[in-house]
């Protein structure tokens, strides 16, 4: 019998946890960052924990850092609770969570968000190759370098939150340099590519340098991809090379028609000149016949 009783108790008791446990994990905030994922050193940076059933005590936990790095209580049921940073600066580059308390228990962490601080050492240098002016649908490679030994290079792109690529450091013997190699493309005029570069340290991922100068593809929208040979059987494709050629016919003919005009007008002068010579003739002729007379 005491047995059944413990069994029976320990059985309620697995169910009441997990009652508690399902009731008490709500669904997971939403962690967000402003001005941006990244930040120069010196910015003031707002981190807003938001979430859809409402809460009264938020926590920011930064990955290892203290735990939590910050609290937040408000006096009232909220959905959103933002922690600032007024003046961002090394340490405070890092990978962030949050999460929740509501009067059943904690709700899960949210996504990550990977903060990164800029400013911390010298710009590198950014360029492409071979040209900064490409076609349309073309692939561009960007060479990031800078004389530090960086271990990675990152490229942004202006107006983006996320961050574009992230590649390996090699050195250049040639130079005594480190270059980071991205592929950016294809290209296409109907946006703008605007990228900067970054150098960072592998044992400090999330302090960054200052970034590199602005460098900006343009995309020739006159050399547009080659396109396939005309299909006889679609008229719009056919048409465009008729009219060219009506058109051509067209200015031939007027040229014709002004050659001949020329022709007629010299062909009238040269006839006007003769007969004017020859009445000059018969005149001169008249004269002569009437000395004699006169003699």
């Amino acid at each position: 019998m005491t047995f059944v009783f413990t069994a029976v108790l320990c059985l309620g008791l697995n169910l009441g946890q997990e009652t508690s446990m399902s009731e008490g994990n709500p669904h997971k905030p939403t962690l967000s960052v402003q001005p941006g994922l990244v930040v120069a050193k010196g910015k003031q940076v707002t981190i807003s924990c938001e979430v859809t059933t409402g809460a009264r005590e938020y926590r920011l936990y930064k990955e290892g850092g203290p735990h939590p790095w910050r609290t937040r209580n408000t006096p009232k049921t909220t959905n959103k609770a933002q922690f600032l940073i007024p003046s961002i600066e090394q340490r405070s580059g890092g990978i962030y969570r949050c999460y929740y308390k509501t009067p059943t228990g904690w709700s899960e962490h949210s996504d990550p968000l990977e903060l990164a601080v800029t400013g911390l050492y010298s710009k590198p240098s950014l360029s492409t190759q071979p040209s900064n002016v490409v076609n349309s649908e073309e692939t561009v490679t960007l060479q990031c370098v800078s004389t530090l030994g960086f271990n990675r290079f990152v490229l942004t792109k202006e107006g983006e939150q996320k961050r574009s690529l992230i590649q390996e450091s090699e050195f250049i013997n040639s130079t005594g340099q480190f270059q980071g190699l991205f592929t950016v493309g294809p290209v296409t005029p109907s946006q703008r590519w605007i990228f900067r570069c970054y150098g960072y340290h592998v044992n400090s991922p999330q302090v960054w340098s200052e970034p590199s100068d602005l460098l900006e593809i343009h995309v020739s929208e006159a050399d547009q991809p080659l396109r396939p040979s005309p299909n006889i059987s679609d008229p719009k494709i056919v048409s465009q090379p008729q009219n060219y050629t009506m058109e051509n016919l067209i200015r031939m003919g007027a040229s014709i028609l002004v050659l001949v005009l020329l022709g007629v007008l010299l062909f009238e002068a040269q006839h006007s000149q003769r007969q004017t010579q020859h009445a000059a003739g018969r005149e001169s002729s008249a004269s002569f016949m009437v000395a004699d007379t006169w003699e």
